[in-house]
């Protein structure tokens, strides 16, 4: 029990630490962006949460009315949406939202290469069930579809379990998965949904830096501004790359 207590205490330690460092790196990038003439000014951006100052100076948060849940459909994403949301930490903190951008291929066909992105939130239909309803609502059985997805996290042990039941019916769909974080993968339910996912025939990989780079160049609204990707890409990716192969083994 104090064992648990002491590796909880801990988590919550690096996520707050992990949580400021963000903080720091977006509005440092949000400079550099807009010095380069690329979105609007960290000082534009601030006032939308920033009402005033106290009689000591500090600054007053408003508190913030988020809109219904909803998913949302594109073909590219924010900058600074990507460089948080994507970024393959251990400790996820305040990284709510799932992103799925994804490529179909259908074979021989004259629609060509089907791309673009989804997101949402945890409180409703997540990206990965939103995809076969709104991406492939013309779904054809004589087509072979090769389809590819880039998460900013792996799938949850319900999707997993809604996706197997796809890849079972439906045979002629083949799906790979890059994701950049493992979900919870200490638990056992979410270790069960991997395990299923890989069983069912879906590919599963970890993003390497240059899958990051891919990313940044196909789905995002870069504003033709190179990405630099931060400086722990590499270990995180050989830290989550070495936990899905203990648990797909």
């Amino acid at each position: 029990m104090a064992d648990r207590i002491q590796r909880r205490k801990d988590k919550q330690a690096k996520e707050s630490a992990e949580k400021t460092r963000d903080g720091k790196e977006l509005k440092n990038e949000g400079d550099n962006f807009q010095e380069n003439g690329g979105g609007p000014s960290t000082e534009q951006l601030s006032t939308n949460d920033v009402t005033a100052s106290d009689k000591n100076g500090d600054l007053q948060v408003e508190p913030i009315e988020l809109p219904p849940f909803e998913i949302i459909a594109g073909d590219r994403i924010d900058p600074f949406a990507f460089k948080f949301q994507f970024k393959n930490v251990e400790y996820s903190s305040g990284r709510n939202k799932t992103f799925l951008c994804y490529l179909v291929d259908k074979g021989n066909t004259a629609n060509g290469l089907l791309r673009g992105c989804l997101e949402d939130e945890h409180s409703g239909s997540h990206a990965e069930e939103a995809f076969f309803t709104q991406c492939l609502p013309d779904y054809d059985s004589s087509l072979k579809y090769t389809i590819t997805w880039y998460m900013s996290s792996s799938p949850c042990s319900a999707c997993a379990a809604k996706i197997v039941d796809v890849l079972n019916t439906k045979k002629n769909i083949k799906l790979t998965i890059f994701a950049s974080r493992l979900f919870e993968f200490e638990e056992q339910e979410i270790q069960n949904g991997l395990k299923s996912l890989h069983k069912a025939g879906c590919k599963l990989r970890m993003m390497k830096p240059l899958d990051f780079s891919y990313i940044w160049d196909t789905f995002v609204e870069n504003e033709d501004q190179p990405l630099n990707l931060w400086e722990d890409c590499k270990d995180s990716y050989e830290y989550y790359h070495e936990k899905l192969s203990d648990i797909l083994q």
